[in-house]
């Protein structure tokens, strides 16, 4: 019996129950997938879940906002891309050890591929700005940087912007500001917003100033995926943009996981349609 499940706060909105119990029945499993909302203030009751998974009773982990950071003082190893991103969004056992791994930096880049060269038909990596630098940034912000993507982080945390930028010290990743981004504005070919701004129930908030004009070459994607269309997807989209939320991303990252944790290939169909059911 498989005992999966995710860490986060809050966890109404979280899609991964149905996408991991779909992928289990694809492959003839049993199991069962738990959320697990812990407060980002509950550092104990974070210390004691992981250790449940540390003794073998949970078979593995995701990890969500606000504590793909707050993990990895509790793991027992990194595997390079985590450790390299600086955040944890899978937790699995091996040989008795706790193991943090990133599978988030791999499924966006795969995820924005497909979009970009259904939209276009052409690969584009040029510029790319970034709104948030969080755990989800960090991934996102590792994945473009190693495909070659000049990267520009805008966070309305400067001092969190500042240590990510310091993470990759060996790119070139620039910083900028709510005051001067808008000059800029044009001159990215790729925005990704990695906020919670949009998430439901608070739909009606975008991560950009309202009525700002997009570059026409400009491809939006926003890892919020609940709505469907967030607010961001919806004002591109009427700009005449390409843009996309991200459940490709919550899909692909989400097979990559749960191949770490059963070994058996994740139904990235049964897991598409156990959410658009």
């Amino acid at each position: 019996m498989i005992h999966l499940g995710l860490i986060g706060y809050p966890l109404g909105h979280s899609l991964s129950p149905k996408i991991h119990n779909a992928a289990m029945k694809a492959c003839g499993l049993q199991g069962d997938y738990s959320l697990f909302p812990i407060h980002p203030d509950d550092k104990q009751g974070l210390k004691d879940l992981l250790s449940r998974a540390r003794s073998g009773e949970i078979t593995g982990l995701n990890v969500t906002i606000p504590h793909k950071q707050n993990v990895i003082e509790f793991m027992d190893e990194l595997t390079p891309t985590a450790k390299a991103i600086g955040a944890v969004n899978t937790i699995y056992l091996r040989e008795r050890k706790l193991v943090g791994d990133n599978t988030d930096a791999h499924g966006f880049l795969s995820d924005l591929k497909k979009f970009v060269n259904k939209e276009t038909g052409r690969q584009v990596n040029t510029n790319a700005l970034i709104l948030g630098a969080g755990g989800s940034a960090r991934a996102v912000v590792y994945a473009l940087l190693n495909d070659g993507w000049n990267v520009t982080i805008l966070a309305r945390r400067t001092k969190q912007a500042q240590q990510l930028a310091h993470s990759f010290a060996n790119y070139q990743l620039q910083i900028t500001n709510y005051d001067s981004f808008l000059f800029l504005l044009s001159t990215f070919h790729l925005v990704v917003n990695t906020t919670p701004l949009g998430m439901t129930p608070n739909i009606e908030v975008s991560p950009l100033p309202e009525n700002i004009k997009l570059s026409p070459h400009t491809v939006i994607y926003d890892l919020v995926y609940n709505p469907r269309e967030t607010k961001l997807v919806k004002d591109a989209r009427a700009q005449g943009l390409s843009a996309t939320t991200g459940l490709g991303m919550l899909i692909e990252q989400a097979a990559l996981a749960f191949e770490l944790w059963t070994g058996h290939t994740a139904s990235r169909e049964a897991m598409f349609q156990s959410v658009n059911q």
